[in-house]
């Protein structure tokens, strides 16, 4: 049955991929962004798709028009089904190299964007008792790393407030679900527009999958979103189950790794474009799509994903596989 749904950050990367996908259901998804150029562009892809696209130019960081935009998809199509949180900028720069003013901007784009927008979901989710908000995350949820501590810091901050919503959610008994999906790094526009303030052009450290790899991740979420939270790739797993087991070895190796694995050879051109105080598109009028510029090096498989939604199943695997390896062990000692 057709759904609406909200994604916000729908212009470009992931949201963009993740908009298209509900499309191919049928859906009608409401498209949250600030720059309009991506915006007409990530419509005609939903259409194309065979969904229902509507435009909601907007900035997350600014509550008020998030409100405004869920109060507009109640209006002109109905309850919101299914809200996905997508929509971000950073600033990839040492520490000290970034002002102020770029660390709040990150963080009320980042994170407070994401509190908003849970905000206006849940007023009008909470009284039906249905519902279902995808916050998606990142390995850096839990894992920080050097040169993007802005966005290392939001994903951060995305995390305990999850955790704590969704507490109360489970205290109240209540039918609506969030669920959040921690990602891992994704061929996305974002690595030509983030103001950066490195030497080289930044890039995401290898393995880097496809954004449709990721928008299945958030589909399967969106369609079973009692789990707390989904890990898409096998370098989120690895990543993750290394910060636990030795977080302390993790930082030296990154210390030592992590600025050049970021960086690509060529040189940062100084005339890229910048999203942190306006939308990418708007001087250059050119529509950035779902895709960065590492298609190349980019996957669009990877078996975690499948284990990773299939947990039962892989258990009884495991159960059934170490069952048979033990039937063999007895019948050569019998």
């Amino acid at each position: 049955m057709p759904r609406t749904v909200v994604v916000t950050g729908a212009s470009g990367g992931i949201g963009r991929a993740t908009a298209v996908a509900f499309g191919r259901r049928g859906d009608t998804v409401a498209l949250l962004a600030r720059g309009e150029t991506g915006l007409a562009a990530a419509a005609a892809d939903v259409e194309a798709a065979g969904g229902h696209a509507l435009v909601i130019p907007a900035d997350v960081a600014d509550s008020d028009q998030v409100f405004a935009a869920a109060q507009q998809v109640e209006d002109q199509v109905g309850p919101v089904d299914v809200w996905v949180n997508v929509a971000f900028t950073s600033v990839f720069a040492p520490f000290d190299s970034i002002q102020p003013e770029e660390y709040r901007r990150v963080t009320e784009v980042s994170y407070l964007g994401y509190v908003y927008a849970t905000m206006a979901a849940l007023k009008h989710m909470k009284p039906r008792d249905r519902g279902t908000i995808v916050q998606v995350g990142s390995a850096l949820a839990y894992r920080g790393i050097p040169l993007q501590s802005p966005y290392c810091g939001a994903k951060h901050a995305i995390q305990g407030f999850h955790e704590a919503l969704r507490c109360e959610l489970l205290h109240e008994k209540s039918n609506v679900h969030v669920t959040m999906v921690q990602m891992p790094a994704v061929n996305t526009p974002q690595f030509s527009w983030v103001l950066s303030r490195l030497p080289h052009h930044a890039q995401p450290v290898p393995p880097i999958y496809q954004p449709e790899f990721a928008a299945r991740g958030v589909l399967h979420a969106a369609d079973h979103p009692k789990r707390r939270e989904y890990w898409v790739g096998a370098s989120t797993m690895g990543t993750l189950a290394a910060n636990a087991i030795a977080p302390g070895l993790l930082d030296r190796y990154l210390a030592r790794t992590g600025f050049k694995s970021q960086q690509m050879q060529q040189r940062q051109d100084p005339d890229a474009p910048v999203n942190l105080w306006e939308p990418a598109d708007g001087p250059s009028g050119k529509d950035f799509g779902a895709h960065g510029i590492f298609d190349e090096k980019s996957h669009n498989r990877d078996p975690q994903l499948w284990a990773s939604q299939h947990h039962g199943a892989l258990a009884a695997l495991t159960g059934a596989g170490a069952m048979l390896a033990g039937a063999t062990v007895w019948r050569r000692h019998r």
